[in-house]
């Protein structure tokens, strides 16, 4: 019998991968971005829709390609090397980066600007309490994510975008003025960096999963048709984040005139939002941020926990609570420190991940899938320490010899120079097994 979705369900599917993805980084990051590319912002917002919309989609594809779980991504990989990515990636964008982050954001855009100048630490850890005990109610009934976050939550938080938006472009607040910083020599790469802090290649991985288990609850279990809709969801979610992030950009490069020299975007969004709506324009702003952050962190939850309950035996439930709390606790170490600190981090895993979802597109050409991924997984690994390392401050002018080191990709070339070699190299599976007997 041919499995089938209804329009409907197909755009709630879509809306729901669109929420988990739409969080803290993709709205404060490109405001900033736009403002400091200035006069080049439009070849720095290529460079960041490549990281931060071309690759999740990929990455959704690929999922769905591989057979739509994370072992079937990495089954070519040792088991323990696997566990040992996949672990460190949910840490990632959970208790240890991404998730605390959203929490941090919604306080810092939607309710500090409605306290008072003396609100301190103990109204951060108040709401960040408050905030992660609602992600935690909502991600507890798994079942229920895309009737709560694809039909509701996310309508409410587009149609505040759209609003914001379509006041950016008819009413703009400045001059797009000249670029600063690496904006003025390298647009495009340094756009391509940006997109790494929205750490959405990461919660693609993750959050592909989980559209795949909110499909088998409508039915959806061949693999063909899981595909299908598993990629639908991902052009869904990134016209929509291309969307926010082209309207974002613009934003921040005409911002100069009522946010100068702000440290980060979301300095800009307000001061903007400020100049568009007056004193009114602070609310719809914190509905837009809370809704999009809420979103993000009850996907982020749901996906830690789903995982880190199918490789123990501590339920599904048990676990919301542990990374829910594990948030809150982290939320409090401040959101300047937060971004620091997992910098060198994205630089080390996101070329792992993108030749991880290179492998699955081309895994079928390989004469011998397990060389492949083992030796292209072993060289990313080895040359983004290298980039790692000097974005964490150490000494690297040794390695200043190699092709792109100074761009931060060192990985780049030797990572799909051994791809194309491993295409070359040992024997298909088939003809190893014939032998053996």
């Amino acid at each position: 019998m041919k499995q089938s979705l209804k329009l409907t369900d197909i755009i709630a599917v879509g809306f729901m991968l669109f929420a988990f993805f739409l969080g803290a980084g993709n709205i404060i990051f490109p405001p900033i971005a736009g403002q400091m590319a200035g006069e080049h912002v439009y070849s720095a917002m290529g460079g960041f829709l490549i990281t931060a919309v071309g690759l999740p989609l990929l990455t959704i594809i690929a999922i769905g390609i591989a057979g739509g779980s994370w072992q079937q991504l990495t089954r070519d990989l040792p088991p323990k090397v696997a566990m040992i990515m996949a672990i460190l990636m949910f840490v990632i964008i959970g208790p240890a980066f991404a998730a605390p982050r959203t929490g941090l954001v919604a306080y810092e855009m939607a309710a500090k600007p409605f306290m008072s100048a003396e609100a301190g630490q103990l109204s951060l850890t108040l709401f960040s309490i408050a905030f992660f005990s609602i992600a935690m109610f909502f991600a507890w009934s798994q079942g229920k994510l895309i009737d709560t976050i694809g039909k509701f939550l996310t309508p409410a938080l587009f149609i505040g975008l759209i609003i914001l938006a379509i006041a950016v472009f008819v009413n703009p607040q400045g001059d797009i003025v000249a670029a600063t910083g690496n904006y003025i020599e390298q647009p495009l790469t340094t756009g391509f960096f940006e997109g790494y802090n929205t750490m959405d290649t990461f919660g693609a991985l993750m959050f592909g999963i989980l559209i795949i288990d909110a499909l088998k609850k409508k039915g959806i279990t061949e693999h063909k048709a899981t595909t299908k809709y598993l990629t639908a969801a991902g052009c869904i979610a990134a016209l929509g984040l291309a969307f926010v992030y082209v309207s974002l950009f613009y934003l921040g490069a005409t911002s100069s005139a009522v946010a100068p020299g702000a440290a980060n975007g979301g300095a800009i969004l307000t001061a903007y939002t400020h100049a568009l709506f007056g004193s009114s324009g602070q609310i719809v702003l914190s509905v837009i941020v809370l809704i999009a952050c809420l979103t993000t962190a009850i996907g982020l939850i749901s996906a830690c926990a789903d995982y880190f309950s199918s490789i123990c035996k501590v339920t599904y439930k048990t676990w919301v609570i542990v990374v829910g709390v594990a948030c809150a606790v982290v939320a409090n170490v401040g959101l300047t420190q937060l971004i620091a600190l997992s910098v060198p981090v994205l630089f080390l895993l996101y070329p792992v991940a993108i030749a991880l979802v290179a492998l699955a597109f081309v895994r079928k050409m390989m004469p011998n899938p397990r060389l492949a991924y083992r030796v292209v997984i072993l060289v990313a690994t080895c040359f983004a320490v290298l980039d790692a390392a000097k974005v964490a401050g150490a000494d690297m002018s040794a390695f200043s010899m190699l092709p792109l080191f100074n761009h931060g990709m060192a990985w780049v070339i030797p990572t799909f120079v051994s791809m194309i070699a491993v295409r070359f190299v040992g024997k298909k599976e088939d003809e190893l097994v014939t032998e053996n007997a």
